[in-house]
């Protein structure tokens, strides 16, 4: 709605087709993934392999390209570049991550956030209960191992209710156990790695604000029965 209680259709009609793209994903890839276990693929690999190509089709007969046509394949190369075209190169300021539904997670998290340090602060900027309402229905096949890696490798101390937080969302989306179980051997560890990380920040502290030296102390009210909960869940018990 707009400030003056008009409808905006343009912002309708995005949400939707957003919803229907995620809903027509979801099952796509629930489709091979059925395809793939009455195949009994041999691998974990193949069978990964198979839900991501879930998107593409085969060629038919009237799809054929005729005859052959030499292009560069970076035809900007093929020319020198003037001052003036590097005197007009402006970069642009980068959009916040905000996602409103599980397509626009998806498709900006693949293209616009490639390294680990940005990922982890996009978690942590989004927080456990929004990922829980994107995800609602499924995290989306390969996404949560990506998720896991992400808070393993750049998990603090500070943000270590946060973490428990989103570990705690994503536990409670749908399909969470199928999705857990096609996590890849690298993905596995990387969640066992944050668990111990997690354990370890619940025994120490830092001794004052802004030193790095640490003594033992226990973990703040209600965290440390949550990890429990959740190395239950993650099949760490």
């Amino acid at each position: 709605m707009e400030k003056n209680g008009a409808v905006n259709f343009k912002t309708l009609e995005k949400e939707l087709q957003a919803a229907l793209a995620a809903d027509e994903k979801y099952k796509r890839e629930n489709a091979a993934k059925l395809r793939a276990v009455e195949q009994r693929v041999p691998s974990y690999e193949e069978f990964r392999s198979i839900v991501l190509a879930s998107h593409l089709k085969s060629l038919e007969q009237k799809d054929k390209v005729r005859g052959k046509r030499a292009v560069s394949w970076n035809c900007h190369s093929t020319r020198e570049r003037t001052s003036e075209d590097v005197a007009t190169e402006i970069p642009q300021e980068r959009a916040p991550f905000q996602p409103a539904t599980s397509a626009e997670f998806y498709r900006d998290w693949r293209r616009h956030l490639r390294s680990g340090p940005e990922r982890y602060q996009a978690l942590l900027q989004l927080g456990g209960p929004e990922l829980g309402h994107l995800f609602q229905m499924d995290v989306g096949f390969g996404l949560l191992g990506e998720l896991l890696v992400a808070l393993a490798e750049h998990v603090k101390l500070s943000d270590r209710a946060a973490v428990l937080g989103i570990l705690h969302s994503l536990a409670n989306t749908g399909r969470f156990t199928l999705n857990l179980s096609l996590l890849s051997h690298a993905e596995r560890e990387a969640c066992q790695r944050l668990f111990e990380k997690l354990q370890a920040m619940g025994t120490t502290r830092p001794v004052q604000e802004g030193l790095s030296m640490e003594e033992p102390s226990a973990g703040l009210p209600g965290e440390d029965e949550l990890l429990q909960e959740l190395l239950g869940l993650y099949g760490f018990h």
